[in-house]
């Protein structure tokens, strides 16, 4: 059987829901304050994975225009009751300070393309909701409960439920049914039902390098539920070397021909200081079912970074470089995002002349309307350029290329203008100036430009070190050979460990892509021809062969 290389879903694809209809499996993950919510992702053999579908895309769906960094939709739970799938999720309004505000919805489609319905709002009481269909047609709905007076640790247990669909509402008693064990931040919930028991699958111990999966049981849906043997049967927690830190948050599936895996969040750290550049990611390890009834990891609880799978992974497509252009018929690829907005048409359009126009909107960072549309980083070392066109006239209009990870952490190479109208080029540095959110100054020296024509801009990321360059590009679209701007930066700082809050705090993962804004309000407006990822095998990278 093929050795698969962990992660099957590379760069900030964290909080795994796994589902298996017939012979397709789908994976959940959460998509946080990207624009639309919920990645979707597709496989026949558990190996190769395809983004298939991100159904919350619409207004009436999501709206997440003043949700924080690292807010909005967590940890989507993707099942299917045999007629149609559900889908459960938690757009987070606020998750700093003394509260949380965590509405929880339910979302329906006949088929996973869709149409997938309006919202059913659930509760708030805590987040991580799970939709549990029972064999006798009773609907369960749990969640971590949060409680704002337990300090400084307000995770207060799972809370379960019956949810009535024909009423769309939770009925009937509820109950706090685990509280977790002595690891604590008990989340991510999942039940399931074998063998005359209900198992309850959770996370623990933080989403950092604590982190775990542990199992319980119970003859009885309201408990008591009995720890596992092994109490946390995943976790790297207690082996720092290992390849796979971070290990939790994980779901279960069964194949047709008996086995069991369970899919789990990881990351992959680089560099002394441990970041994770990739953000959180998905892995796959193969379990069993002993004879005492209970779930184990083969070769674990300690995660593996190779896993024996039916099929080999496209090593070549993984690699490829990926080169995009803009037609207004197809549309904007499917590998791209962008932040907090269901009305994309105020801050992007691909126009009949094959390009991508920004509007400018409001500055960089900002949690309600910016125009930035970007890619997730999934290599450690890679290559991006555009060419842009822009005619700014002061310096409050800037329009460029941009390596992000959240208001606080980003490396911005733009075209501006200075206060005297003449265009230069100038890059923005925002390196980890939590909680200020500050430029890192002194700024570069700027670059001036010609105040007409195209430039080509372009990024080199190579493990830790990110460097910037530029070209102009002729009246005929002959391009320049590219000149280096600016000092090497600190790539790693686009990372969990740096995204701008304590620990436990930055849940999503580095991005690469285009921005404009224009902070005097007049939507000048940016046209970018293409957009280039070029995956880079580097000698100093780990996990990546």
């Amino acid at each position: 059987m093929p050795k698969v290389l962990n992660p099957i879903l590379p760069g900030f694809n964290a909080d795994p829901s796994i589902l298996r209809v017939g012979d397709d499996y789908y994976i959940a993950t959460s998509t946080f304050e990207w624009y639309p919510g919920v990645q979707i992702h597709h496989s026949k053999d558990l190996a190769n994975w395809d983004l298939l579908i991100r159904p919350l895309n619409r207004k009436s769906q999501l709206d997440m225009r003043g949700d924080p960094d690292s807010g909005g939709v967590w940890a989507p739970c993707l099942t299917h009751d045999g007629e149609k799938f559900w889908l459960v999720y938690t757009d987070v309004k606020r998750k700093d300070g003394s509260f949380k505000d965590t509405p929880n919805y339910i979302v329906t489609a006949p088929k996973i393309e869709g149409p997938w319905s309006d919202p059913v709002y659930i509760n708030s009481s805590g987040f991580d909701p799970s939709l549990f269909h029972d064999d006798d047609g009773k609907k369960w709905f749990i969640n971590m409960l949060q409680d704002h007076r337990r300090r400084p640790r307000a995770f207060a247990g799972i809370r379960l439920q019956e949810y009535d669909p024909k009423q769309e509402k939770l009925v009937g008693p509820k109950k706090t049914i685990f509280h977790g064990s002595d690891l604590d931040l008990v989340e991510g919930p999942h039940l399931y039902r074998r063998n005359g028991y209900y198992y309850l699958l959770t996370a623990e111990g933080g989403t950092g390098y604590e982190h775990a999966v542990t199992l319980c049981r119970s003859r009885d849906i309201w408990g008591p539920y009995e720890l596992h043997p092994q109490k946390h049967i995943l976790t790297s927690k207690d082996h720092p070397l290992t390849a796979l830190q971070r290990a939790g948050h994980g779901d279960i599936v069964d194949t047709p021909d008996g086995k069991t895996y369970i899919v789990h969040l990881t990351g992959r750290p680089t560099t002394q200081f441990r970041r994770c550049v990739l953000g959180r990611e998905t892995a796959i390890q193969e379990a069993y079912w002993d004879a005492d009834d209970w779930l184990y990891i083969k070769n674990g609880p300690v995660p593996s970074l190779y896993v024996d799978l039916p099929a080999a992974t496209d090593d070549g497509k993984y690699w490829a470089e990926q080169r995009y252009s803009f037609n207004p018929v197809v549309g904007l690829h499917k590998d791209f995002q962008w932040l907090r907005t269901p009305e994309p048409e105020r801050i992007f359009t691909i126009t009949d002349k094959n390009t991508l126009e920004l509007t400018g909107r409001e500055g960089i960072g900002s949690w309600f309307e910016q125009a930035l549309v970007a890619r997730r980083q999934t290599h450690f070392s890679y290559d991006a350029e555009t060419v842009v066109e822009f005619s700014p006239t002061d310096e409050r209009q800037f329009a460029g290329l941009v390596a992000y990870y959240c208001r606080y952490n980003f490396f911005y190479l733009t075209v501006t203008a200075h206060t005297d109208g003449k265009r230069e080029l100038l890059i923005l540095p925002s390196e980890a100036s939590w909680p200020l959110g500050r430029f890192t100054f002194p700024l570069p020296d700027p670059v001036p430009i010609p105040q007409e024509g195209k430039v080509r801009l372009a990024l080199s990321v190579r493990g830790g070190a990110l460097q910037f360059f530029y070209a102009l590009v002729g009246d005929g679209g002959e391009e320049k050979e590219l000149e280096k701007i600016g000092p090497v930066f600190d790539a790693s700082i686009l990372s969990d460990e740096c995204g701008g809050h304590q620990m436990h705090g930055s849940f999503t993962g580095a991005f690469v892509g285009v921005a404009a804004s224009d902070l005097d309000g007049e939507e000048r407006k940016a046209g970018f021809d293409y957009f280039v990822y070029r995956p880079v095998r580097y000698e100093t990278d780990r996990y990546e062969v």
